[in-house]
């Protein structure tokens, strides 16, 4: 398994999903809000949602964080793997 190639298919994977999760959002947010009130065992999210306008920047800046984050995940576990799999 290669590092840098598993890393790079991880981070395009977990920015895809964040940005179908985003648009998911903007798109329906009250049936995402339930949603995920379900996913996490009845838990309601909704004093924590603002009427805020959707900002690029913030979508951005998340995507970026969230894709070095998944490829120096993605890194490391194949690199872990190569280890401990003869």
């Amino acid at each position: 398994m290669t590092p840098l190639r598993t890393g790079l298919a991880l981070a395009i994977t977990v920015g895809l999903f964040y940005a179908l999760c985003t648009l998911a959002w903007t798109l329906a947010p009250g049936p995402f809000l339930g949603f995920m009130n379900s996913l996490f065992h009845g838990m309601d999210f909704s004093p924590m949602v603002q009427q805020q306008p959707f900002l690029w920047a913030g979508f951005l800046t998340a995507l970026l964080v969230l894709s070095i984050w998944a490829f120096l995940a993605g890194v490391f576990f194949a690199w872990l793997l190569n280890r401990l799999m003869p």
